[in-house]
């Protein structure tokens, strides 16, 4: 009986998959820490046999290289992709057999333009000749209610692959059966998705008949839709692609160098990226100052590397060592791998007589008293949120900088009280600490979006900006 693990990387808002006839077994689209993999297997007592991506990814670093050079897999990669590695050429119709399971492989372009996804048949069923089809691995093709984006290739491609992604669609829910489960890689908070996802756990392509604007909408509608919802995407992406066409090096997870509070002083002096992994909250009540507040839970890599300095080298502070293994984790992933040390222990312990800054941290209604009482006077206000967001409304008289343009913006925020906002808090956080310096006295609004009309605060559906 086959059985599928899937492998889910929330951090990204992605799944990878081990399938198992109970002997074997096929892993498709694995991210770069194969470790997870590798230790599924052996508690499965299954040996790993084909390795399979659905596309070379955008949105984060491969292990699949890796994962087969260490195993001794097969290595399906489109024979249409152009890589710098040896791979097991595989392309439209094509099968390959892993124990009593088969892949066959459909083109399914959109995504990518030679983006795959994999039939899995169940030979030992005996139902139909060559095997039954029992579910299908779509990459970022049709993912639960929604499909993959389509602006990632190029902007001159976009409106080409948004087609080729309608009849990709369309061709899976003609050729396979309705029962067979669908499992995507993107869908699950990834960017990679034209659309939020249904938040559905598992679908299979009848359902999907119904709810797939692909499979509901005449073509130009599904085209015209998809263009217009597409937003900002992280800039991280670019690099993403080329690496995993290049051939990711094997992952190194081994433990950052300690750094000792004097050496830490030095590198915030010098003005090097010191991050602070710990909650948004703690990091307000206090912290070296010149070091970054990038909280460790579900956004943090997305945000980090959307804002990095890839040419950089970082130096992480978290509460203990495996705060600092888990984001080292979460990084690599997007390749980032230059870790110049750690530092860890109560943030006091840590300051080397440099003291530490602190500023407060309140909510929506917090804001609509300090603007009623101070009226025209009122505090600056920053909107962290991304460009659609804002195109849905803000708060009246706040001005709109996204957090991954804060970096090359800074400076159009004055001196003096600043409040900043976002949709939950958490990207208010990275950018009250990229704000915070002498002279200017931040506050970070730690509250949820729906809860500023709440708070009596006028709202505005024309987007704000400082004019650059």
């Amino acid at each position: 009986m086959i059985d599928i693990q899937t492998i889910a990387t929330s951090g990204l808002g992605d799944r990878s998959y081990l399938v198992t006839d109970g002997e074997v077994a096929v892993v498709i689209d694995p991210q770069r820490d194969i470790d997870r993999v590798l230790d599924l297997a052996a508690d499965l007592g299954v040996r790993v046999a084909l390795v399979a991506e659905t596309h070379i990814h955008n949105d984060y670093v491969t292990g699949g290289l890796d994962l087969a050079q260490r195993t001794g897999a097969a290595y399906l990669v489109n024979a249409a992709d152009e890589v710098g590695f040896d791979r097991t050429p595989i392309a439209d119709g094509d099968e390959v057999t892993a124990g009593s399971m088969r892949l066959r492989a459909i083109a399914t372009p959109g995504h990518t333009h030679h983006h795959l996804s994999y039939a899995l048949l169940d030979t030992s069923t005996g139902e139909a000749p060559g095997g039954a089809v029992v579910a299908v691995f779509t990459g970022g093709s049709m993912l639960y209610g929604t499909t993959g984006r389509t602006d990632l290739v190029s902007p001159a491609d976009t409106v080409e692959l948004s087609h080729a992604q309608f009849h990709s669609v369309r061709r899976l829910a003609a050729e396979l059966p309705a029962e067979a489960a669908v499992y995507p890689t993107h869908g699950f908070g990834s960017f990679c998705a034209s659309t939020p996802a249904s938040g559905a756990d598992g679908s299979t392509v009848g359902q999907e008949a119904s709810t797939n604007p692909a499979l509901t909408q005449d073509e130009q509608d599904y085209v015209d839709a998809l263009i217009a919802g597409l937003g900002a995407f992280p800039t991280y992406y670019a690099r993403m692609g080329p690496a995993n066409a290049a051939g990711p090096a094997p992952v190194d997870l081994s433990a950052p160098e300690p750094v000792d509070p004097a050496e830490l002083r030095r590198r915030l002096e010098a003005g090097q990226w010191v991050v602070d992994l710990r909650g948004r909250t703690a990091f307000a009540a206090g912290h070296l100052p010149g070091s970054l507040g990038y909280e460790l839970s579900t956004p943090f890599v997305t945000y980090f590397g959307w804002t990095f300095d890839f040419d950089a080298e970082v130096t992480l502070i978290g509460d203990d060592a495996q705060q600092v293994a888990d984001a080292q984790r979460e990084l690599v992933r997007i390749g980032i791998d230059r870790f110049a040390g750690a530092a860890t222990g109560p943030i006091e312990s840590l300051t080397a007589g440099q003291g530490l800054r602190s500023y407060p941290v309140s909510d929506f209604t917090g804001l609509a008293a300090a603007r009623a009482q101070r009226g025209q006077d009122g505090p600056f206000v920053v909107d962290a949120r991304r460009d659609e967001e804002r195109a849905a409304g803000g708060v009246a008289g706040s001005v709109h900088i996204a957090l991954h343009e804060l970096p090359a913006r800074r400076d159009e925020v004055p001196d003096g009280e600043v409040w900043v906002y976002c949709g939950s808090g958490y990207r208010a956080s990275i950018a009250a600490s990229m704000l915070d310096r002498p002279g200017r006295d931040v506050v970070l609004i730690n509250d949820d979006w729906p809860r500023a009309a709440d708070a009596g605060l006028a709202m505005t559906d024309e987007p704000a900006t400082t004019g650059s």
